[in-house]
């Protein structure tokens, strides 16, 4: 009994140390043998997003300062915990207790800690117990938590004072430029072009290729103006000749503060200014015509789990229009404006509501709102006329576990319409009440003006993850149809703490990042979306790990073989669908359409199409060298069309072979060339 005591004491006793010291190099609390298991578990299951030697790819680093940055501070239980629920993406939970231990041993031997001679087992207070801590030349590496500053007094004044706000409120109007992330204000993605023809589609090729030296996923919609077009990476802004590629400049933002998610979904312009935010937290402005920086600000400390930016901004007169990503880090979220001279604040609306605001009511009584979720990454569109934004509005968070949020959870899952200048809520409508299914509302566009039963109407449609398009008045503000754009399969079943049957769509199912395009000439709206199924299970009790991904239970997704993607054609004053093209993998690319009835998209296979809108045929397809998931815009320089399109990484979730970041320029060849190719 005497050494029994003894025993314990002293076990407590390290316990405590750990706790207090952190785990230092000398402790060698697991074993060679542990590490390489865990190394050739990591090969097969983690490696093709985290790169073979945990220096990130599609997914973020697993070793170095980054990994430092995110992990200092938390324990090995907290890591065990992130790894064995959330990892492989799809298939948490799917490894033994011990196959999961051994991976999070070899990502810390991969960080610098020791081996021992003893194996690290699964004993919870012996991993909590444990805190990790940089090792060796890390601990000169690990950035410092920036304070969040107000803009700084030195501003630089643009040399350009182009593009207008006239010039912004007729983009819609304009089809030499591409002048916002969706085109226009309306988010419409048509442009009255008329040489490219469903005739000679056939002819186009590459005019010349950009490659921006980055294997990050490549969600970019680039911008086109006065022969210049303006591009993103995760840390890179780039001003490109629109009609050879030729680079006229390059900025290279050095991240100050932890990275939160990769992509970049790209810039506004206006003033002379070209205006982007960053994934650790920032909002700056350059110069248009030079890329020096003008002024930036620090918005939100990533690093103190405060979110981070993904979305391409908008700017409407003097106010930059923002929103906070994403839901998964468990983040209080908001949409905001920022003044284009300075970033200072203008506005801010709460997507998650703070205590007494309306809509506070709908989350229950207990503290879910303030990791609640409720991020905004894709561009709202707008009517200039009125001065009203539509907003998309992501899930709540923890995504699959809805008990300690009881009630509708406003304003997840919602377009909210909301005053540009002011803020100031004007309606909203919630398309995914109580989300349980990771169902974030992902786009409020096009804004577009039909014929029904005789009568104009002015509708918006408004889409997202649950594989419905609605479609909605913007004056009666009635629901005038839904349609189906993927396959939906239990999809009103909530997820509880047993697994649930197979749902359509899956957390990576319906609508993405890039939304319907309309044709007025068709009257059709045009709709990309995923088919991936998987199952859904709730976790047993919500365990919130700030700044790591939190789902709150797991998803066992479909194999990759089985999801596929649609590009669906619906008629725009009926709802009814007039054709539907399937692709092999999920459909992912922007969509944009012509007035000669040309359709013009991408796949994942890397595949550049061009289609007849009105019947669906293929006309041209070519391979880009990488998936195509951002942006596809057309343009015209000195009277003639063009298309860019982004070609790169998709995130690794996706399972397809990365690629680097590629801006491919296609036209039609010169007559002279095609005289020249009908002669041989």
């Amino acid at each position: 009994m005497k050494r029994t005591a003894i025993h314990l004491v002293a076990k407590l006793s390290l316990l405590l140390i750990y706790s207090v010291i952190g785990w230092t190099q000398s402790s060698g609390l697991f074993t060679e043998a542990q590490a390489q298991r865990g190394q050739s578990l990591y090969a097969a299951k983690c490696a093709s997003c985290h790169g073979a030697s945990l220096e990130g790819g599609s997914a973020s680093a697993l070793s170095g300062s980054k990994f430092a940055a995110k992990w200092t501070g938390k324990s090995v239980d907290d890591l065990y915990f992130i790894t064995r629920t959330q990892m492989p993406y799809g298939a948490g939970g799917t490894l033994s207790n011990k196959e999961y231990l051994d991976i999070v041993v070899y990502l810390l031997k991969g960080n610098g800690y020791t081996t021992g001679t003893r194996e690290l087992t699964a004993d919870a207070a012996t991993l909590k117990s444990l805190k990790i801590q940089p090792q060796g030349s890390i601990k000169d590496r690990v950035m410092d938590t920036p304070t969040i500053t107000q803009p700084t007094s030195t501003v630089v004044q643009p040399t350009a004072k182009f593009p207008t706000q006239e010039e912004l409120n007729a983009a819609q109007s304009n089809s030499n430029d591409w002048l916002m992330s969706n085109h226009d204000y309306s988010g419409q993605r048509f442009v009255d072009l008329k040489q490219i023809t469903p005739a000679n589609a056939a002819t186009l090729r590459p005019a010349c290729m950009y490659q921006a030296s980055d294997t990050k996923a490549f969600h970019n919609n680039p911008v086109v103006y006065r022969g210049v077009i303006y591009i993103t990476t995760s840390t890179s802004t780039i001003a490109l000749d629109a009609a050879n590629c030729r680079q006229k400049w390059r900025h290279d933002w050095k991240p100050k503060s932890i990275e939160i998610h990769p992509p970049n979904r790209g810039v506004a312009i206006k003033d002379g200014r070209v205006v982007r935010a960053t994934t650790d937290g920032f909002l700056f402005a350059l110069d248009i015509e030079s890329g020096k920086v003008l002024w930036e600000r620090q918005v939100v400390n990533s690093a103190k789990n405060e979110g981070s930016f993904n979305m391409a901004p908008v700017i409407f007169e003097d106010t930059i229009i923002l929103g906070l990503g994403i839901s998964e880090q468990g983040v209080k979220g908001w949409i905001g404006g920022f003044k284009l001279a300075d970033g200072s604040d203008v506005w801010r609306f709460n997507t998650v509501p703070d205590d007494g605001e309306p809509g506070a009511e709908t989350w229950g009584t207990g503290n879910a709102r303030k990791m609640g979720g409720g991020a905004v990454w894709s561009p709202p569109s707008l009517d200039p006329q009125t001065g009203v934004i539509y907003v998309p509005v992501a899930n709540p968070a923890a995504d699959f576990y809805g008990a300690n949020r009881p009630g509708a959870n406003l304003y997840t899952g919602s377009m909210i319409v909301l005053n540009a200048r002011t803020g100031k809520l004007q309606w909203y409508f919630q398309a995914v009440p109580h989300d349980t299914h990771d169902w974030d509302l992902t786009q409020t566009s096009p804004l577009f003006t039909t014929t029904i039963n005789g009568k104009q109407r002015k509708l918006i449609a408004v889409v997202g993850k649950d594989g419905l398009m609605h479609v909605l008045d913007r004056e009666t503000k009635e629901k005038v149809y839904d349609v189906p754009v993927t396959t939906r399969l239990n999809a009103e079943i909530e997820t509880t703490t047993q697994a649930g049957p197979r749902t359509c769509p899956g957390v990576m199912g319906g609508v993405l990042w890039n939304g319907p395009a309309f044709n007025p000439r068709t009257n059709m709206l045009y709709v990309p979306a995923v088919d991936w199924c998987g199952v859904f299970t709730s976790a047993k009790e919500l365990r919130q790990v700030p700044g790591q991904v939190q789902m709150g239970g797991f998803y066992r997704a479909d194999p990759i073989d089985k999801a596929r993607g649609w590009l669906t054609a619906v008629d725009a004053a009926t709802g009814k669908v007039a054709w539907k093209y399937e692709s092999p993998k999920p459909m992912l690319a922007a969509v944009t359409t012509t007035s000669t009835d040309v359709l013009f998209t991408g796949e994942l296979t890397g595949d550049f199409l061009a289609m007849n809108a009105r019947t669906g045929k293929l006309l041209y397809r070519f391979y880009t060298g990488g998936p195509m998931n951002g942006g596809v815009v057309s343009y015209a320089v000195n009277g003639k069309q063009y298309v860019a399109v982004a070609s790169g990484s998709a995130s690794g979730f996706w399972y397809v072979a990365p690629g680097s970041s590629t801006i491919v320029i296609f036209a039609l060849p010169e007559r002279t060339e095609v005289s020249n190719v009908r002669a041989k």
